[in-house]
């Protein structure tokens, strides 16, 4: 068999690894194997993490929609139990819009369900 030179191939290859690289400190920006092994490090997180933000902001919303159901008289557990029972169907994040900047109409929310 021939030998095959891959010096363009691989050029483009380490080239395209360290534009991925670009702002990474130290020798990881610079240093092809270093680079590389950063690299995937850095994709395994961005993936992970991914995921990660959407039970973040969940969280987040939970504890904003607890802290004003509370504020009223009522847990956040009773809370979205009576909005079930009651047919309303505002999702969590929907509901934490309203608890921060219009808590007026989060309230009558929360009368509703407790009337109920």
């Amino acid at each position: 068999m021939s030998r095959i030179k891959r010096s363009v191939q691989a050029r483009k290859h380490r080239k395209n690894i360290l534009k991925h690289t670009k702002g990474f400190k130290y020798g990881r920006k610079s240093k092809f194997k270093l680079a590389k092994e950063a690299l995937k490090h850095a994709w395994v997180y961005a993936y992970r993490d991914r995921k990660a933000k959407k039970r973040n902001f969940r969280n987040l919303w939970n504890l904003q929609i607890n802290a004003l159901a509370r504020q009223n008289g009522i847990t956040y557990s009773r809370f979205i139990n009576g909005m079930k029972k009651n047919k309303i169907e505002l999702d969590r994040k929907v509901l934490s819009e309203l608890a921060k900047e219009h808590p007026e109409i989060f309230i009558k929310i929360v009368e509703e369900v407790k009337s109920k």
